[in-house]
């Protein structure tokens, strides 16, 4: 068996390529740098980015103690809790500027591929295949969706951990004696667990690195043995993990066993295709519903059988064939697909980890016939140059790929066919930057694809509704509630819209429902509180904010529906106090400035009000409103006149009525024209 067995208490001789070993360091740095540094400028994506980081408040508020406790608990059907404290840290470093997650994205994934170089080199005693394979990992296309995606930053960061726990593995073996070398292993090996769970077939892994390079063959049984707490430990985040994406895992009645084996088998073969052929890349590819080509299927089996057993025909002479090939089959297996999770029939970031055993394979095979001509090491050289050169090429194009969310999806129709996902996701890129006729043409197609899908008639609402036409937005709701009536999202739109009407009992009813759906819902519990309001039915709504407080203290909302509420009650002090806690959590909302100052210019409770308070509250949110709010305007007019200013309130005012009038709220202008006439009587708002 080829290989060098690692010496025990003796500075093996390769540690004297020192100066090499950096140099190699730095050009990884480099070529990765020159290949993702563009990622630096991209924009968050709308596929996971904002449930992950750009629109989950939690997250947003950075580090904090409640952020640690709640990452600890499963979100976006998942759980790696080490991977949202990573996103909730960059927050608190960097806020929501993109760039800067980015940063650390492409920190993580250039640190891993320098870790592999150094400890692939340790345990082979080669440094130029080592450098070889790492810098293949470092800037193979198919790295761009777990680099340039923000919300793949379980990618990176698990793999960060997977080179430091073979790190720590490598440490044990040359002394197995040491409880606390094992430790380490162990410790190592639970973080990264704990960013995703690709890493549940490590200790497999690490059985084949026993075989080769470290060739701690002598007794089997023990290496064995020495991986069960490991493999206890995969087992649990196994269960855990299961636990977490029961939503999401597809069930066999609508995606049958034999078309998740046979997609299995083609999806392997995909990946070595693409490794080799890296053209094409998409962010999704559709699952074939309809089933693969049978000789597609039968080509696949045929391919995987021969590479096994070619593998395994030549364990002796060229043993890193049969590690690589197991390392690259025993690593795609969580994400094989047989227990389905989402729509999608593969995607490159699954390659991320297994790949590499490949890449090692390849590189050994290819230096050792290599070596066999005379100009062996030049053909090596040039070999390695070129493939080197080709990848940054086809990288650097992937990457700008991901500049942002339109662009993206625009690709993936591009390189796919019949994909839902991706119509429904740049139908919803052009809807955010207003091009309301484009985003309604995309989910128009991809209701062409499936029909009876519930989320374009959903999102077709949302359109209409932007557009004024809120009758035709209520008939998309009710088709979207007919395909999928447990649709929690659709349900609270509607009620919201039927409140909009008047019917207020029929709106209570679907905000029922869809806490029937989801009792933890938040959304439908602030508005459900909301139009019990409206019925005088002040104490429900108060338990039902009360109820969002507890799944979520710093809900914004859910503080402010609370003041509204204790307001009816006639508690003003308690409900400053909700007022004011909302506006501490969203400082920037005009709606909890406004209702806030007005509570200060208007209480009953004379040592509540607070005219210069007001004023300032009311101005902060008549800028941010762009001074076109005539509701906030009466509001900064009343502050005035609390705070002795009763000529600037009059004229202030005066330019709430005129805006009110203008745009057709008569109820509102009489209002605010009685609140006038008080003014110019010299007496403030409050009575």
């Amino acid at each position: 068996m080829k290989g060098q067995r690692l010496p025990s208490g003796k500075t093996p001789p390769w540690r004297t390529e020192g100066w090499s070993v950096a140099a190699l360091c730095l050009g990884l740095v480099a070529i990765t740098w020159a290949v993702f540094g563009q990622s630096l400028r991209d924009e968050f994506v709308n596929f996971d980015d904002p449930g992950y980081v750009s629109e989950n408040p939690v997250v947003a508020r950075g580090l904090t103690l409640k952020g640690i406790l709640w990452a600890f608990s499963f979100h976006e059907n998942n759980w790696h809790p080490l991977t949202w404290i990573s996103h909730e840290l960059d927050c608190q470093l960097y806020g929501l500027h993109p760039g800067e997650h980015h940063l650390t994205n492409l920190l993580l994934h250039t640190a891993t591929a320098i870790l592999l170089l150094l400890v692939l080199r340790e345990m082979t005693g080669v440094l130029w295949r080592s450098a070889f394979v790492a810098a293949v990992f470092a800037i193979h296309p198919l790295r761009v969706e777990s680099v340039a995606w923000v919300a793949e930053r379980k990618d990176v960061l698990c793999g960060l951990f997977f080179m430091l726990t073979i790190w720590a593995y490598l440490r044990y073996a040359r002394h197995p004696s040491s409880p606390g070398r094992y430790g380490l292993v162990v410790l190592l090996l639970a973080l990264g667990l704990m960013c995703k769970p690709m890493l549940v077939t490590l200790p497999v892994v690490l059985l084949l690195l026993d075989y080769w390079p470290l060739q701690r063959v002598e007794s089997p049984r023990r290496l064995v043995l020495e991986k069960l707490p490991l493999l206890a430990l995969c087992a649990a985040d196994c269960v855990v993990t299961l636990l977490a994406q029961k939503e999401s895992i597809k069930p066999f009645e609508s995606y049958a066993l034999p078309l998740r084996l046979g997609n299995a088998l083609v999806s392997c073969m995909v990946y070595l295709g693409q490794m080799v052929y890296p053209a094409g890349l998409a962010v999704f590819y559709p699952y074939p519903l309809t089933g693969l080509p049978a000789w597609e299927v039968a080509l696949a089996v045929l391919l995987l059988a021969g590479l096994t057993a070619l593998a395994w025909r030549w364990r002796r002479q060229q043993p890193w064939m049969l590690v690589g090939w197991l390392w690259y089959l025993v690593m795609l297996l969580p994400v094989a697909g047989v227990i389905q999770v989402g729509a999608m029939a593969h995607a490159d970031r699954y390659t991320y980890l297994p790949q590499i055993g490949i890449y090692m394979a390849v590189t050994w095979l290819t230096a050792e016939w290599c070596a066999k001509w005379d100009a062996g090491r030049v053909a090596t050289g040039g070999l390695m140059t070129a493939v080197l050169v080709a990848l940054m090429v086809c990288a650097g194009k992937q990457t700008a790929y991901w500049k942002d969310s339109e662009t993206l999806w625009t690709h993936a129709l591009g390189c796919t066919k019949g994909n839902y996902d991706a119509l429904l996701n740049l139908g919803d890129a052009m809807a955010k930057k207003g091009k309301l006729a484009e985003a309604m043409g995309y989910y128009q197609r991809a209701l062409d694809i499936e029909p009876d899908r519930a989320e374009p008639f959903f999102n077709l609402s949302n359109l209409l509704l932007q557009m004024g036409q809120a009758d035709k937005a209520m008939a998309q709701l009710q088709k979207a509630l007919q395909i999928r009536p447990n649709y929690r999202e659709a349900q609270v739109n509607l009620a919201t819209l039927l409140l909009r009407k008047g019917q207020v009992d029929q709106a209570i009813a679907h905000y029922q429902i869809a806490l029937q759906i989801s009792p933890d819902y938040v959304e439908a519990h602030v508005s459900l509180a909301t139009a019990l309001m409206r019925k005088g039915q002040v104490d429900e709504a108060i338990a039902h904010c009360q109820t969002v407080l507890q799944i979520n203290p710093d809900d914004a909302a859910g503080h402010f529906n609370l003041g509204i509420a204790l307001l009816q009650k006639g508690r003003e002090e308690q409900a400053m106090a909700q007022f004011q806690e909302a506006s501490q959590i969203e400082p920037d909302n005009p709606l909890f400035l406004n209702k806030a100052a007005w509570t200060l210019a208007t209480a009953q409770q004379a040592s509540l009000r607070n005219g210069a308070k007001a004023v300032q509250l009311a101005r902060r949110a008549n800028d941010l409103a762009g001074g076109r709010n005539p509701a906030i305007l009466g509001t900064l007019a009343a502050a005035l006149a609390e705070a002795g200013q009763l000529s600037d309130a009059m004229l202030t005012a005066q330019k709430a009525v005129d805006l009110a009038r203008a745009e057709g709220q008569q109820d509102l202008a009489r209002e605010l024209n009685a609140q006038l006439q008080r003014y110019q009587a010299g007496l403030p708002r409050r009575k």
